[in-house]
């Protein structure tokens, strides 16, 4: 099987993150969670929903701090409560942020599933952590115990090789044997060999 190579061009990176199915666009809205959340949860990322407390941390208005009042998953972005600009006619629009820009500082934990997921996501980090403090002896037994080796297959027996004839010797061999078996040998029958004799004799 030949290997999946990354997508490098642009137009076909733009295709695929604005084509995404919503199961991929979901983790495309992982923000980094503040010091104090990463050290009670256990966990480093997640992603942004309405209702989390985030802070800018990148761009024009870095430093604000603010409720997340909806998130548009099309154009990939989320909107924070009181971070709006004046249009030209005097009407108050909210500004479209990126959730890559913001770091979480307060989790909204109405949804039971959201629990779940904060508790599989510090079990799976325990694992990586524990494995990690393993000295390398040991994991390298676990890995030699994990894989199995494939039997070892036995050494094929070389043929002796025979002295080759030249080709032409060949063809001479085949000419005579195809005039062997076109023409066999006329044996002669007695009445003949008789009328043979009588001839010689009567000379």
């Amino acid at each position: 099987m030949q290997a999946i190579k990354p997508v490098t061009k642009p137009t076909k990176q733009r295709k695929k993150l604005y084509q995404a199915p919503d199961h991929i666009r979901y983790k495309l809205f992982a923000a980094p969670l503040s010091p104090e959340l990463r050290a009670s949860h256990g966990v480093k990322t997640l992603s942004v929903r309405s209702g989390d407390s985030v802070r800018i941390m990148r761009g024009d208005q870095k430093g604000f701090e603010g409720k997340i009042t909806s998130i548009n998953r099309k154009k990939y972005r989320i909107f924070v409560e009181g971070l709006t600009r004046e249009k030209v006619d005097g009407t108050a629009v909210f500004v479209p942020v990126h959730p890559s820009k913001v770091m979480i500082t307060r989790l909204n934990l109405d949804d039971k599933w959201r629990k779940k997921i904060l508790e599989r996501k510090k079990a799976a980090r325990k694992k990586v952590e524990e494995v990690a403090e393993k000295p390398p002896k040991e994991v390298a037994k676990l890995k030699e115990a994990v894989e199995e080796k494939p039997p070892e297959k036995k050494p094929k027996r070389r043929r002796e090789k025979v002295a080759k004839k030249p080709t032409v010797e060949k063809a001479k061999e085949k000419a005579e044997e195809v005039k062997k078996e076109a023409k066999p040998k006329a044996r002669k029958t007695k009445a003949k060999s008789k009328t043979v004799e009588k001839t010689e004799g009567g000379m």
